[in-house]
């Protein structure tokens, strides 16, 4: 797995069930998570894989000298070990978490 921002390519807003389903299809463990607007995460790692999936508002993640803006339906790839921070948006977010 590689740090990697996905863009949504699909038509119309994403839905939730099946962006669960697709991460569930492909191995992770899926939990829906929402942060309050401007909610804030200090530099951090995790020790396994993430995906998380964006399913209303919008957060931008920090990692490897990059700014990564994720809308509805844009996906991010987190390899485990990769410090990273996270602010979330004026409406907040809304996403899934997949770990593996």
């Amino acid at each position: 797995m590689k740090l990697e921002r996905i863009p949504w390519a699909g038509s119309g807003n994403p839905v939730e069930s099946a962006l669960r389903q697709r991460l569930e299809g492909e191995g992770f463990d899926v939990w829906r998570w929402s942060d309050a607007p401007g909610a804030h995460y200090a530099p951090h790692s995790h020790d396994h894989d993430e995906s998380l999936w964006i399913v209303d508002g919008d957060i931008t993640f920090g990692a490897a000298g990059a700014e990564l803006h994720l809308l509805p339906g844009d996906r991010l790839m987190l390899p485990r070990g990769t410090v990273h921070t996270a602010t979330a948006g004026p409406r907040g977010a809304t996403y899934l978490i997949g770990e593996r």
